[in-house]
């Protein structure tokens, strides 16, 4: 019964991508879409909606390329450089705070709750977030999970002053942590704990502290477009939203599947190793309770608000940024055709 009725939804959104579209040859329109980060099993969904088609089914040639971290996506799509990426919504809005001009706002929610972690080794004393007291936390300053120390400190009566912030670069993160230059880290929970693994620290000894459950009301990663793209091609940018919730409903029925995609674009990358990825990501980021009563993509308005002033206890606002500045819902199907699972 269960998989009769995901047939019926992604046959539903199937329908939903070709109305968009009439005409019996449609010619495709390239599109260039702006990744966060690496060809890693958390991007499947996208992969997945360009190689079983439902990208060209929406009139897309997609090309999808890396980035670098969090926010990198943002001024890429706010320049037109890249028409559409994904991206940190906590760095979009910190970007429209400075930027209230800027053309790029998010579309489509992919993360209902971020990967922000703060992620520690037992054996060095950290499993909890008061233990970092005393301790050398690891922090990339560019880190968007480092981005939300203070809220961090305040949601868990931690004493920053007895805390060590050491700014390290990206590439030996968790090399410090592995090798106990550095007692925890700050970075994306399903990056740190894989490459902890991949450096010999075994599972039992990583403790990995997601902000959403130690006191953080935020939001993660979104799909962002830029403005005035949108408005010229408002069929285009829903016909890639649908696209992709198909295939992102492809990985949630299928992950071991799924993932063979992201690694024929990454051949360097290990199946496995990006399948434990994917499914974290998964579990603890996209599939949340509110996504699978709800649908993939929106938001909780009152949530975003909240989120907003939480994030005014790790920055300091120029001006009064609104929900509206920097999501909007005006692209999305109707619930019904938002879930996924």
């Amino acid at each position: 019964m269960e998989r009769v009725k995901n047939l019926i939804k992604k046959l539903e959104l199937g329908i939903l991508v070709a109305s968009l579209f009439s005409g019996s040859v449609m010619a495709a329109t390239d599109l260039k879409f702006a990744l966060d980060w690496k060809f890693e099993g958390p991007a499947a969904p996208f992969f997945t909606g360009l190689e079983r088609g439902y990208y060209a089914a929406s009139g897309l040639d997609v090309t999808i390329d890396s980035g670098r971290g969090s926010l990198d996506a943002i001024p890429k799509v706010a320049s037109g450089t890249y028409p559409i990426g994904i991206a940190d919504i906590n760095s979009l809005i910190k970007f429209k705070d400075k930027n209230p001009n800027a053309k790029v706002i998010g579309v489509m929610m992919f993360y209902d709750v971020p990967p922000f972690a703060i992620i520690g080794r037992k054996s060095l004393g950290v499993s909890k977030p008061k233990d970092l007291e005393g301790k050398i936390l690891g922090a990339p300053a560019p880190d968007g999970a480092y981005a939300q120390w203070n809220s961090f400190v305040l949601a868990n009566g931690i004493d920053a002053s007895k805390v060590t912030i050491e700014n390290v670069g990206f590439p030996v993160r968790e090399p410090m942590l592995a090798q106990g230059k550095v007692h925890a880290i700050t970075g994306f929970s399903f990056s740190s704990y894989i490459n902890l693994k991949s450096k010999g620290i075994p599972a039992s000894d990583i403790s990995v502290m997601l902000m959403s459950e130690n006191g953080l009301d935020l939001y993660g990663n979104s799909v962002i477009v830029n403005t005035d793209y949108a408005k010229k091609n408002p069929n285009l940018v829903k016909g890639f939203i649908n696209a992709t919730l198909m295939g992102t409903r492809d990985v949630v029925a299928d992950p071991a599947s799924t993932v063979k995609y992201v690694i024929k674009y990454n051949n360097v990358a290990r199946e496995a190793v990006e399948l434990e990825r994917l499914e974290m990501a998964l579990r603890d980021n996209l599939l949340t309770s509110y996504v699978k009563k709800n649908g993939m993509g929106g938001i909780n308005k009152q949530r975003f608000e909240r989120s907003i002033k939480q994030l005014g206890e790790s920055y300091k606002f120029k001006r009064n940024v609104r929900v509206d500045n920097v999501f909007t819902e005006d692209y999305l199907p109707s619930k019904a055709n938002r879930i996924i699972n």
